[in-house]
């Protein structure tokens, strides 16, 4: 505690005084604190550490963040997995775009080895006109440029660009002469029937890295020298002065800029253009090592989505006998970052939830026949096999989780006092599902009360526990209050809810288990 340095500190106050708790920005200036500030008084509660702060602040810090390490934003090489070709002789990482679609962990899954490994291959896209920028969509936002926000990668009788011939294309990455560069490329393939025309791929963190432990020299060279890279046709004029592999500032390899192409006319005094040439030129074997370069070949429906600021794409000549036809689009990795981030944050959440029915689920469920993990996937199973709406099966998938929450737990509402579950479930829910879902699980327990005053016969077939429980929330409702229920938006949601509720006592049942609502409580919190 007394090696951190109090405006640190307190820059981190976590508490709702100094960070919006809705949207966690902080609420205060750096300039804002006491010139003098210092702590006054420091302890250890309940795993967290307590400071009070010379001008009478309080802040509290959980122990586990104090002592997190550095991290970083992901885009450095500290965060990949640098790679040589025979890594992927098992295969590349690929999935089918229908289940990327259905299933978030499939497309969390690609999107990490895109952040992780630099690429990812989608099969059975649709190969269709355009359908590359649906995929773009998918994680992010299609970044138009002066070839449009669509290109098609093909012979042109006119090319402002070797990539638009029949001849081989060396690795590179694109677009360097722009500042920012397009982070991602897609390119989806409408038709390859052509001899020749397989794509490549190289590492450029990798070579890079290769280069710093050869010639470290080198490698301080072209982390050093800004180039020109420029792209001109008859309607742009585009300039980027940057070097071809940029660092940050603790050293780290974060970006790689290289075509052959685009490089212009460097200037310098002689003894740094011949530092700068002979370190290119052995950068540029590096990347053209047989064990670095990894082909493959895109089929029809194919879509590649690589990451442009590192890996080098390459293609060899191919023969016009046949058609070849890729669309490609450019994106940018902050996106498909902030994708990820929040696919991750939702199965994280999942986890919490299917924790619920691994553990304390696995308890009594109030005098009942089944356990509350039995109860909770016995309603969902019902409203699935009714072919209810997915926001129906999650509400009724999850509507007890309140059981787990707050301060009373289950067991008090059969000690006669009541824990108001469905309200601390809904608000529980509320962190990662719509009112869809949350709406019908706050109000089950005012729908039970509602069909014992409406449903003739209705109250006679509740449970022993289920007819106990009622007296404990309040009864039947009153003529009024049945009235003002029936009139609610949600009010026919919450009724299908508490049926299925009832309905989900029978011990000998079989049902799925959570995993088995994984994929559709996932696609909910989209």
């Amino acid at each position: 505690m007394s090696e951190l340095p109090p405006y640190w500190l307190r820059d981190n106050c976590p508490c709702a005084e100094c960070r919006d708790p809705r949207n966690g920005q902080k609420l205060f200036q750096i300039a804002d604190l006491p010139e003098d500030l210092s702590v006054a008084a420091s302890t250890g509660v309940d795993g967290d550490l307590e400071v009070l702060w010379s001008d009478g602040h309080r802040s509290r810090y959980p122990l586990a963040w104090l002592g997190a390490e550095r991290d970083g934003d992901g885009r450095t090489e500290a965060d990949k997995r640098l790679w040589a070709a025979a890594e992927f002789a098992r295969g590349i990482p690929e999935a089918e775009w229908a289940e990327y679609l259905r299933n978030p962990a499939e497309q969390e899954a690609v999107l990490g080895a895109v952040r992780r490994s630099g690429f990812a291959v989608l099969r059975g896209v649709p190969p269709v006109d355009r359908q590359g920028l649906a995929v773009a969509e998918t994680f992010g936002f299609v970044r138009v440029t002066n070839y449009g926000e669509l290109f098609d990668v093909r012979v042109e009788p006119d090319p402002n660009n070797l990539a638009f011939t029949s001849v081989a294309i060396t690795p590179h990455t694109d677009n360097p002469y722009r500042d920012p560069v397009p982070t991602l490329q897609l390119l989806h393939c409408l038709e390859n029937s052509a001899t020749g025309g397989d794509s490549g791929l190289v590492d450029g963190f990798r070579a890079a890295a290769v280069l710093r432990e050869e010639a470290p020299e080198d490698f301080a060279v072209l982390t050093r020298t800004p180039v020109p890279f420029v792209f001109r046709d008859r309607g742009t004029e585009l300039r980027a002065d940057r070097p071809l592999i940029d660092v940050d500032a603790l050293g780290r390899i974060r970006e790689v800029r290289f075509n052959n192409r685009s490089i212009g006319t460097l200037r310098g005094s002689a003894a740094e253009l011949e530092a700068f040439y002979a370190a290119y030129r052995r950068f540029a074997a590096i990347t053209l090592r047989s064990e670095l370069q990894l082909e493959f070949r895109l089929d029809r429906g194919d879509c590649l989505i690589f990451d442009n600021t590192r890996l080098l794409h390459a293609r060899t000549a191919f023969e016009q006998d046949g058609a070849r036809h890729l669309q490609g689009c450019y994106a940018d990795l902050d996106a498909l970052a902030s994708t990820l981030a929040v696919l991750h944050r939702r199965s994280a959440a999942l986890d919490a939830i299917g924790e619920l029915f691994a553990g304390e689920g696995a308890g009594e469920y109030l005098g009942e026949a089944v356990t509350m993990a039995e109860h909770m996937l016995q309603a969902g199973a019902l409203a699935e096999a009714a072919g209810a709406a997915p926001h129906l099966v999650a509400a009724a998938l999850l509507h007890d989780v309140g059981h787990f929450q707050g301060a009373l737990h289950g067991r008090d509402l059969m000690e006669g006092r009541d824990n108001r579950h469905s309200d601390t479930g809904a608000q529980w829910l509320a962190q990662w599902f719509g009112p869809e879902v949350t709406e019908p699980i706050r109000l089950h327990v005012a729908a039970k009360r509602y069909l014992c005053a409406v449903e003739p016969g209705y109250r006679a077939r509740l449970s022993e526990a289920s007819e106990y429980t009622l007296q404990v929330q309040g009864g039947p409702m009153t003529e009024e209050q049945a009235a003002a229920f029936a009139a609610h938006p949600g009010a026919e949601d919450a009724v299908a809810v508490r049926r299925w509720d009832e309905q989900a006592k029978d011990a000998d049942a079989a049902t799925p288990d959570f995993e088995h609502f994984r994929p559709m409580l996932a696609a909910l919190m989209a």
